[in-house]
């Protein structure tokens, strides 16, 4: 990623029958050669190019072991991850398993935030906004404002 920007934009696109997203030039550049797709959180999909993911990686990989909650998000979350990279034409073969757990068949909503990419099936995004935008003030509010 340049220094100006991280990931940023909402893009809409086909998945094709094989179950290829094709990205937007601009994240597939900031993604790079080779990234990491896993299940993430409100039913989309996380990728993380790979010096963020092993960020993640060692923060989650210091979580307690004693601890169950810890146990079990580190073992779904690393259990749902697959390595990915982009075709020669932009697409990325979406694993079925992370398909199926997002929802997506025909379409997906491609959405930067900042350190990640979010995929998210269009109907459970324009949802997701519609609720958010209600009290998008109210929750910058709590978070002690911009």
């Amino acid at each position: 990623m340049d220094a100006l920007a991280g990931f940023l934009g909402e893009f809409r696109h086909a998945i094709d029958e094989k179950g290829r997203l094709t990205l937007p030039a601009r994240i597939r550049e900031q993604l790079g050669p080779e990234f990491v797709v896993t299940k993430g959180l409100d039913a989309c999909l996380f990728f993380y190019p790979a010096a963020e993911w092993a960020s993640l990686e060692a923060r989650l990989r210091a979580l307690p072991l004693t601890q169950k909650d810890a146990r079990a998000f580190v073992r779904l979350f690393f259990a749902g991850a697959a390595e990915c990279r982009s075709d020669g034409q932009g697409r990325v073969l979406l694993p079925a398993a992370l398909r199926q757990y997002a929802g997506l068949t025909k379409e997906g909503v491609v959405v930067g935030v900042s350190s990640r990419v979010e995929v998210w099936q269009p109907e459970a995004w324009d949802r997701y906004v519609a609720d958010a935008d209600a009290t998008y003030a109210e929750i910058a509010e709590r978070l002690g404002g911009l």
